[in-house]
């Protein structure tokens, strides 16, 4: 059967995701076999009025949130028992509407009232901690920017039988007039059967201006995939504690303790080491090896990598977040004087790509990590003690 393509949002149009409720399955679709798609609008709490749509390759299903930047809540292994759910157990109860997200509130930390996801954008003007005008201390960019809590104007659903895969794309725009002027477009993609989905992003600059933009990808992970022993496997080149607290724990960066209540978190900057067409890989294993995810991205697109360890009490929500960026989140006004920006003159775009890979057994474990010792080839890391000036603000 050709590929068929269905708008499920189109603010052009007016067409409304509450009328577009879709359930997409080998019935419907012959060819399908045992992949399907369902949309959904939630309703209640801070969830309500969000739009998701959940999509089932046969095999790893996962959850888009175009309500929120086109980010992923959670995935899943079909009959994986183990790891029953990927992603992780925050306080917050979500998905959260944006409505319920007030990014402006004077801390600079609203972003948290809505993070819950396995993995969400931070940028697309700014991606790093709240900054402040030196002079007044209002806040000039909010924690992790805004696109996470931007709701996408146009989302298209296409599934291909001859190809085997199943795409979404998604147009999320962050504007506001005499400001920034940026679009993304996502496009997440996923074979029938595969363990695998892939994310081709492209931001644009709307604007006939030159402008500066920054993206990173927090990809969240908790309960049960993180556990005490679970470790991080990277092929590093050089390793930078963000600040003294960070560098206290600097000789176990790389593993993880079972859940603390009244932990305090602990981040890392790295530059890692690629093959040499700039592809990378890293790894989260659990502390049986036998579960674990892959992340797969091009250092050419997006040089910069940090791990956030906040192993605190379940409750309070124990997670770490493994992160492929332009740049460290540091406040904007600081990475930009380190020219740590993606630079976009009038209509320009830039594409970044992610993979995210999750390995249901002990031998996938064992392969993923061998792929990341081929690329570190034996390259003993530079690990600095203390935070380097130009690395950390």
């Amino acid at each position: 059967m050709p590929a068929k393509s269905w708008t499920l949002i189109d603010q052009a149009s007016g067409l409304n995701p509450l009328s577009q409720q879709l359930t997409i399955g080998e019935k419907d679709f012959p060819g399908l076999g045992k992949a399907s798609v369902i949309t959904r609008t939630w309703s209640g709490g801070l969830a309500d009025g969000v739009f998701s749509v959940e999509i089932d390759n046969g095999k790893l299903a996962f959850d888009v949130l175009p309500t929120r930047g086109m980010g992923l809540w959670r995935a899943r292994l079909a009959g994986d028992r183990e790891v029953p759910t990927i992603g992780w157990k925050s306080p917050v109860r979500g998905p959260v509407h944006p409505a319920f997200v007030d990014l402006g509130e004077p801390s600079g930390l609203g972003w948290l009232d809505g993070f819950d996801e396995l993995l969400c954008r931070c940028g697309l003007e700014s991606n790093g901690a709240p900054d402040f005008d030196d002079i007044t201390s209002r806040l000039k960019y909010p924690l992790h920017g805004r696109i996470a809590n931007k709701p996408a104007r146009k989302v298209e659903l296409t599934i291909d039988t001859d190809k085997q895969e199943i795409k979404l794309i998604g147009i999320v725009e962050e504007t506001r007039f005499h400001f920034v002027k940026l679009a993304l477009t996502s496009t997440i993609t996923t074979k029938f059967g595969s363990t695998a989905l892939s994310i081709h992003d492209e931001i644009e600059n709307l604007s006939a201006s030159p402008t500066t933009a920054q993206l990173l990808y927090h990809v969240n992970f908790g309960l049960p995939l993180l556990d005490g022993g679970s470790r991080v496997v990277a092929p590093v080149k050089t390793l930078v504690p963000r600040n003294a607290h960070a560098a206290s724990g600097i000789k176990s960066w790389d593993s993880y303790s079972a859940p603390e209540p009244g932990f305090e978190e602990m981040v890392y900057f790295f530059e890692l080491h690629a093959a040499d067409d700039g592809q990378t890989r890293a790894l989260l294993k659990n502390a049986h090896s036998t579960r674990g995810v892959s992340l797969v991205f091009n250092t050419t697109q997006l040089p910069c990598f940090s791990v956030w360890k906040n192993t605190t009490g379940e409750p309070d929500g124990y997670v770490t977040g493994i992160e492929p960026g332009t740049n460290f989140p540091n406040p904007r006004s600081f990475e930009t004087i380190k020219n740590r920006v993606v630079k976009l003159a009038g209509g320009q775009k830039q594409a970044f790509d992610l993979m995210l890979d999750i390995h249901g057994s002990a031998a996938e474990v064992t392969a993923a990590e061998a792929a990341v010792n081929k690329i570190q080839a034996g390259r003993a890391p530079k690990i600095h003690p203390e935070p380097l000036p130009d690395w950390c603000a």
